[in-house]
C-alpha cells in the first residue's frame, strides 16, 4: 500500500506539471497569434498584448522549475521517470525561448508600425511563415502531451519548410533593398522578424525531439530525419 500511495502521488504531481506545461504552451501560442495579427493589420495593440503575456510565461517558467526541483528532491525518481522530468525541464526552456522570440517580435512590429507603416513592405510572407511556425508548435505540444512519437518525423519535416520560407524571404528582402535603398531600415527589421519565426520553428522542433528522448530514451538531437525514424522504430 505505501508504494501504491507514493506512486499515485507522484503521478498526480507529474500531471500537475504537465498541465502547467500545456498552459505555458497555450500562452506562447497566443503570443504568436497576436504577432501574426499585428503584422497582418499593422495593429499596435495586438503587438503590445505579446509583452503582457510574456510576464505570465516567465512566471510559469519559474513555477515549473520549482515544481520539478521539489519532485526530484522528494521522490528521487529513476530511469524513465527521471527522463520524463528532464524532458519536461527542457521543454519548459524551449517554450520560454519561444516566448522571448515572440516578445522580441512584438517590439520589432511596433517599430515597423511606428516608423515604416507607409512603405509597401512584404509582410504577408511573414504572416504565412508565422502561421507555419504556429502550426508546428501546436503539433509538437499535442504530441508532447500524448507522449506520442508517431508525428515527430512529420514535425521535423515541417521545420524544413519553415527554413525554406526563411531563405526565400531573405532573398526577397535583399531584392527590395537593392531596388529602393529607402527600404533598407524597414527591410532589416523584417529580416529580424523572419529570423525570430525561424527560431520559433527550431524550438518547436526541439520539443518534438524531446518526445523521442522521453518515450524511447534516445537523444536524437543533431541527427538526420532518417536517424530519428530509426530511433522511433
Amino acid at each position: 500500500m505505501p508504494d501504491q500511495h507514493t506512486s499515485s502521488h507522484f503521478e498526480a504531481e507529474l500531471n500537475a506539471v504537465s498541465a502547467r506545461i500545456m498552459e505555458m504552451g497555450g500562452l506562447v501560442e497566443s503570443q504568436i497569434k497576436y504577432a501574426i495579427e499585428a503584422l497582418s493589420h499593422m495593429d499596435i495593440e495586438a503587438a503590445e498584448r505579446i509583452e503582457q503575456l510574456e510576464q505570465r510565461v516567465n512566471a510559469l517558467d519559474v513555477a515549473i522549475d520549482a515544481d520539478l526541483s521539489t519532485i526530484i528532491a522528494t521522490r528521487q525518481p529513476t530511469a524513465k521517470d527521471l527522463r520524463m522530468l528532464l524532458a519536461i525541464s527542457k521543454a519548459t526552456s524551449n517554450l520560454e525561448r519561444i516566448g522571448d522570440e515572440s516578445n522580441k517580435m512584438g517590439r520589432m512590429i511596433k517599430t515597423v508600425i511606428e516608423k515604416h507603416a507607409t512603405l509597401n513592405l512584404p509582410t504577408l510572407d511573414l504572416k504565412y511563415s508565422g502561421e507555419l511556425a504556429a502550426a508546428q508548435l501546436r503539433r509538437a505540444l499535442d504530441a508532447f502531451a500524448r507522449r506520442d512519437v508517431s508525428d515527430v518525423v512529420g514535425i521535423l519535416k515541417h521545420d524544413d519548410q519553415i527554413d525554406r520560407e526563411f531563405e526565400g524571404y531573405t532573398r526577397k528582402l535583399v531584392t527590395y533593398m537593392m531596388e529602393d535603398p529607402r527600404k533598407i531600415s524597414a527591410s532589416m527589421e523584417l529580416l529580424f522578424l523572419a529570423k525570430s519565426i525561424e527560431r520559433i520553428g527550431d524550438h518547436s522542433k526541439n520539443l518534438a525531439e524531446l518526445i523521442v528522448f522521453m518515450v524511447k530514451g534516445k537523444d536524437v538531437r543533431h541527427t538526420t530525419v532518417e536517424d530519428v525514424q530509426s530511433a522511433i522504430g
